[in-house]
C-alpha cells in the first residue's frame, strides 16, 4: 500500500487571502483499534464550504498551477479577517463525511472484520484520498451499496432524522422545513411520510413545488407567489406545525414563520389575549444560506422562540446508543429513504477548478458535487 495521499487543505493568510490547494500527506500506520479507508465518494455540504471558504470573497478567486495540483488564491475582506484570526496560517483538512473500501488495519478484530468493506465515516478530513480512522466510527453499508451511494449517510441523514427527533422531545407535532427542495429535505419528506409526521415545505420556485408533489409531500408553499402568507397560515392549520427548522437564516422568512403560525393558532383558540396565543412557535435557524440579518416584526404574540440547532450538539445529548439507533436506520433505508443525489462528480483538482467553485459555491438546490479523491483527473 501507497505511504502517501492526496489531501485538499484551506488557510487563511496573515496577509489576508485564502488559500485552498492539494498537499501530500503520509497515510498513518492504523493502530489496533484503526483501519484505513480509500475514500472514494465524499460530498460538498454547506457546512464543508463554511471552512474550505472562510470568509474569502471567491468572486476574486484566480488559479495558478498545474491542472492536477492546481493553487487557488482568494482574497478576504478587511472587514472579516476579525473572524478568521483563530486559523490564520493553518492548513486545515476540509471534508465531513464520505464514504470508501478499507484497505488496510490494525491487528484487533474489530478492525480486522472490516477489511475489504466499503464504509461510510463521519470523521473530517474527507477529502481525502485515504483516511486513518477508528473501527468503531465506521458504519459499514449493506452489500452491494457503492461509496458514492453512502457518501452522505450522515450530515444530511442524521439533520433530517434529528429534526423530527427534536420535535417529538419538545412537544410539537408537526414540522416546517424551509430551502425543502434540497437533498436534505426530500430526505425529511420521505421520513416523515414513512413515520405519519405533518411536514410543511417552503420553497421558492415553481418547480421545486412539483418535484415535491411528486415525491409524495402534501403540503408546499412557494416564498415567491403573491399568496404566500395565505397558502402558509393555512398549511399550517392543515398540520398543527408549530416548529420550524430555517435552512436561510437571513431575511423575513423565519419571523414570518411565527407570523402565520400565530394566526393559525388563534383560528382555534377559545378566547382572545392581548399577549397573543398560549401556544408555543419555536423556529430553529439551522443553515444560512442568507447571511444578511435575521428580521422580525413581533407580531405573533408572546409565546415562541427563535434558536440555532445544530447536529453535532444535538448527538451529543441523546447520547451514543440512540446515535447508533439512528445511523443503523440511515444505513438499513441508504437505497431509499436517505438515497441522495449529485448533480456531477469531480476529482480533488477538479474541485478547485474556478468554473466548478462558481456552481457549487452558490449552495443552490439540484447542484449537489461529489468529491471522489480517487477519481482521474478529467482532461
Amino acid at each position: 500500500m501507497q505511504s502517501t495521499g492526496l489531501q485538499l487543505r484551506s488557510t487563511v493568510k496573515k496577509e489576508g487571502t485564502l488559500e485552498l490547494s492539494l498537499t501530500s500527506v503520509p497515510i498513518p500506520e492504523p493502530k489496533p483499534d484503526e483501519v484505513v479507508v480509500r475514500v472514494e465518494g465524499s460530498p460538498i455540504n454547506p457546512s464543508d464550504l463554511g471552512l474550505m471558504f472562510g470568509a474569502g470573497d471567491m468572486s476574486t478567486a484566480k488559479v495558478s498551477g498545474a491542472l492536477d495540483d492546481p493553487i487557488v488564491v482568494a482574497s478576504i475582506p478587511p472587514s472579516a479577517m476579525k473572524s478568521m484570526m483563530g486559523r490564520v496560517d493553518q492548513s486545515l483538512p476540509v471534508g465531513n463525511e464520505g464514504a470508501g473500501v478499507v484497505v488496510h488495519t490494525g491487528s484487533a478484530d474489530q478492525a480486522r472484520a472490516l477489511m475489504g468493506k466499503t464504509v461510510a465515516i463521519l470523521g473530517g478530513a474527507m477529502y481525502a484520498q485515504f483516511r486513518t480512522i477508528k473501527a468503531s466510527q465506521c458504519l459499514v453499508l449493506p452489500q452491494g451499496t457503492t461509496p458514492a451511494e453512502g457518501a452522505s449517510c450522515f450530515v444530511n441523514p442524521l439533520t433530517a432524522l434529528g429534526m423530527v427527533e427534536t420535535m417529538r422531545a419538545e412537544g410539537h407535532s408537526a414540522l416546517v422545513h424551509t430551502a425543502a427542495a434540497s437533498n436534505l429535505g426530500q430526505m425529511l419528506n420521505r421520513i416523515c411520510i414513512e413515520d405519519g409526521v405533518g411536514l410543511v415545505n417552503i420553497v421558492r420556485k415553481q418547480e421545486q413545488v412539483d418535484a415535491l408533489k411528486g415525491i409524495g409531500a402534501k403540503h408546499t408553499v412557494n416564498s415567491s407567489a403573491p399568496t404566500f402568507i395565505d397558502d402558509l397560515t393555512e398549511a399550517l392549520v392543515a398540520t398543527g406545525a408549530t416548529l420550524a427548522f430555517d435552512a436561510i437564516g437571513g431575511g423575513r422568512l423565519a419571523g414570518q414563520i411565527l407570523s402565520c403560525m400565530e394566526v393559525a393558532a388563534n383560528r382555534t383558540a377559545k378566547e382572545y389575549s392581548r399577549y397573543g396565543s398560549t401556544t408555543h412557535k419555536q423556529v430553529y435557524i439551522y443553515g444560512g444560506l442568507d447571511g444578511g440579518p435575521t428580521e422580525l416584526v413581533r407580531n405573533f404574540g408572546m409565546a415562541w422562540g427563535l434558536g440555532g440547532w445544530l447536529l453535532t450538539a444535538f448527538l451529543q445529548k441523546i447520547g451514543p446508543g440512540a446515535v447508533q439507533q439512528l445511523r443503523e436506520r440511515v444505513a438499513a433505508e441508504i437505497k431509499t429513504t436517505f438515497a441522495s443525489h449529485y448533480d456531477k462528480e469531480v476529482s480533488l483538482a477538479e474541485a478547485l477548478r474556478l468554473e466548478e467553485i462558481a456552481i457549487y459555491g452558490r449552495k443552490a438546490t439540484g447542484q449537489k458535487y461529489l468529491i471522489n479523491p480517487n477519481k482521474r483527473l478529467a482532461g
